[in-house]
């Protein structure tokens, strides 16, 4: 298996990156999305079908296979022979960010669900702030992988 890996690892590493920027695409949109949702449109109105099909789309369609494809594509680099080592810290940075970061997104799904019930609770400011989340989560793990520190 490490063979194999180390014969397709410019395609896996190339196919992890472009899956990282869909995902992150979707991170960034969604909650901006919810803030429009919660300050313009009203709960039951013709709009607030356009904006659950929007936000169901966006997250069923790019966010979740994207995430996927992240995660896979990211364990078999972590798997291909040379490419780790265990003992840096960069890596354990990069994991628990990327834990951080499929958090966020399992956040964003539950609300995308009390949209759907109309139940969301919370305000356009709160989704701003949580918008912020996956860019420091991005600072992280861009910096640990460009440095290795």
């Amino acid at each position: 298996m490490g063979e194999f890996l180390s014969d397709i690892y410019f395609w896996t590493k190339s196919l992890h990156i472009i899956s990282v920027i869909a995902w992150m695409a979707g991170l960034f949109y969604l909650p901006r999305l919810f803030v429009y949702h919660v300050e313009v449109v009203g709960s039951g109105t013709e709009t607030d079908e356009l904006f659950q099909t929007m936000e169901r789309r966006l997250l069923k369609a790019i966010m979740n296979p994207a995430m996927i494809s992240s995660w896979i594509f990211g364990l078999c680099l972590v798997m291909t022979p040379g490419v780790v080592d265990w003992g840096s810290v960069w890596l354990w940075t990069k994991g628990f960010s990327v834990i951080g970061m499929t958090w966020f997104h399992m956040w964003l799904a539950a609300r995308r669900k009390e949209f759907m019930s109309g139940t969301n609770t919370l305000t356009g400011r709160r989704y701003r702030m949580m918008n912020e989340l996956p860019t420091l989560l991005m600072i992280v793990i861009v910096f640990s992988v460009v440095f290795k520190f």
